[in-house]
């Protein structure tokens, strides 16, 4: 069979899949790396680890590929957004690779919006001034150490370190990535000159911005490793987001996708660069006429397991002992559905990690109010599910208010394997939610993608029919105007607790960790 890998490098793993031409994956590699958080607030990668899991991936999937007898005819690259790396005139990393997750850039970002700032840059750049974006934590380095900003030869993220190391091609990045910089203009094309001075860097330090279907050369030395013709294609892709709405199926109008794994986030497809009025929302690029909208949440999966790692010691159970922490997630979530909806008047706002969207404000903390003695872990945790698909909840109104109409969900990620997720995001949204059958929707999408650039793909809508979903969990009509009905005191409640949490954090400021962490290794 001819089949197209897709490479999708992610915040713990880089993974491999090869799918054939109706989408159905024939093959799946994962390399891991460990998340380093050194201090509090910071997430760094080694650079040096994630582009050599981009190879090594590449070899296993490609060897993979060969022991089922099929032929590989492309490559598409797949990278999660917002990171950024100091690199080398030749590509190579000298510092760490600083994730979308690192808050450092706080202080930055709120004196930008400060300044006035702020709206004119999300509408001209597609991405909210916020600690994730590559706009603020350049201005961190600026602040605080301009010698090696204004020293180093070239600024990038995950997708020009991929780049680098698979391709003999120029410093290039695509053009989804670029989107999500905070740096690049999506109307003209070109980089921001307003962004840049607040960043202090200048043009020549970036990356040469490449359609998401360009095509580039594979190196040599990773051919022969991978044992590729030289002259396979390799498709430079998008980011991770918008690949995830075309590997689930979600181009089509009135179709969004929501990614449910250790964060969140709602996205659905526009056919032109869009700057909401309100500034809730990000606007990155699938294609060069496909655009995605929506909103990425801190907080999913890893409110539930921060509950297991809490609330749980001594969880008593027939075969408790020794289950792991997925296990433990699922017997907990289990437990949860026993709950009534609302949580019996328990009310969570989850931003055990900060928060996103729809506010893009940093310093969001998280809080339970309405906690009483009758209430349990079970509670707990259904209030958790509960919060953050009412967070989701909150992106998918900032389409309504912009004249989006969405009225089918397509769902993917590790929390969907929970009825119980499936049916809260159900009833928060209001739409029927299908949930995607393969866990690999971004690494698909990348292939797909490829598959599109090759002219094999032609209108990516096609794609909708090629992404096997399962049926629809329909939204119980009492959950979801229980859930219209608390969702004003959502917002209202997180932008209160954030004014309380700024007097906290002067009076009582959190220690830094002294030692070096590694989280999802």
């Amino acid at each position: 069979m001819d089949v197209v890998i897709g490479i999708d490098t992610g915040t713990t793993s880089t993974k491999g899949v090869a799918a054939g031409p109706d989408g159905t994956l024939r093959a799946l590699t994962s390399v891991h790396y460990p998340l380093m958080v050194p201090a509090s607030g910071r997430a760094e990668l080694d650079p040096v680890a994630v582009r050599d899991a981009a190879v090594k991936a590449l070899v296993d999937i490609a060897g993979a590929c060969r022991e089922n007898g099929d032929r590989v005819i492309g490559i598409g690259l797949s990278a999660f957004l917002h990171a950024v790396v100091p690199m080398d005139a030749d590509g190579r990393p000298i510092g760490p690779l600083v994730t979308w997750a690192d808050g450092r850039a706080g202080e930055q970002s709120e004196r930008i919006v400060a300044d006035g700032l702020g709206k004119g840059l999300q509408a001209r750049t597609g991405t909210p001034v916020h600690p994730m974006s590559p706009l603020t934590k350049l201005a961190w380095w600026r602040d605080n150490d301009p010698e090696t900003l204004r020293k180093t030869p070239r600024w990038g993220g995950v997708k020009e370190l991929m780049v680098a190391a698979l391709t003999d091609g120029p410093y290039a990045v695509d053009l989804s990535i670029a989107s999500g910089t905070g740096l690049y203009d999506i109307h003209q094309r070109r980089w921001d000159p307003e962004a840049l001075d607040i960043a202090g860097v200048r043009a020549g330090q970036l990356a040469e911005v490449l359609p998401t279907t360009a095509r580039l050369r594979l190196s040599p030395a990773v051919a022969r490793a991978a044992g590729l013709d030289p002259a396979t294609p390799l498709i430079i892709g998008a980011a991770d987001g918008p690949l995830a709405n075309l590997g689930v199926g979600a181009t089509p109008p009135g179709v969004a996708a929501v990614s449910l794994g250790t964060s969140g986030a709602l996205r659905t497809v526009v056919d032109r660069p869009t700057a909401d009025e309100a500034g809730r929302l990000f606007c990155y690029a699938l294609t060069e006429d496909r655009w995605v909208i929506g909103g990425a949440v801190n907080n999913a999966g890893s409110v539930v397991r921060w509950a297991g790692q809490s609330f749980a010691s001594g969880f008593e159970r027939p075969g408790a002992e020794g289950e792991d922490a997925d296990e433990r997630d699922a017997a907990l979530l289990e437990e949860a559905q026993g709950v009534v909806p609302g949580s019996d008047g328990l009310l969570c706002l989850p931003y055990l990690l900060g928060e996103r969207a729809p506010w893009w404000k940093s310093g969001l903390r998280g809080a339970y109010l309405g906690l009483r003695r009758e209430h349990g872990r079970a509670h707990l945790v259904r209030a958790a599910v509960e919060g953050v698909c009412q967070q989701l909840a909150l992106v998918r109104d900032s389409f309504t208010a912009e004249g989006t109409a969405v009225t089918e969900v397509r769902a993917t990620g590790g929390a969907v394997a929970s009825e119980l997720w499936v049916g809260v995001l159900a009833a928060a949204l209001d739409v029927p939610v299908r949930v995607a059958d393969t866990p690999e929707g971004t690494a698909l999408g990348a292939c797909l993608l490829a598959r599109h650039a090759l002219g094999e793909l032609p209108d990516l809508d096609e794609a909708a029919a090629l992404v096997p979903v399962g049926e629809p969990t329909r939204p119980d009509p009492a959950n979801a105007e229980l859930y219209a009905r608390l969702r004003p005191l959502v917002e209202k409640s997180a932008l209160a607790v954030l004014d309380v949490v700024r007097e906290l954090d002067r009076l009582a400021p959190q220690p830094l960790p002294t030692t070096e962490k590694a989280v999802g290794a």
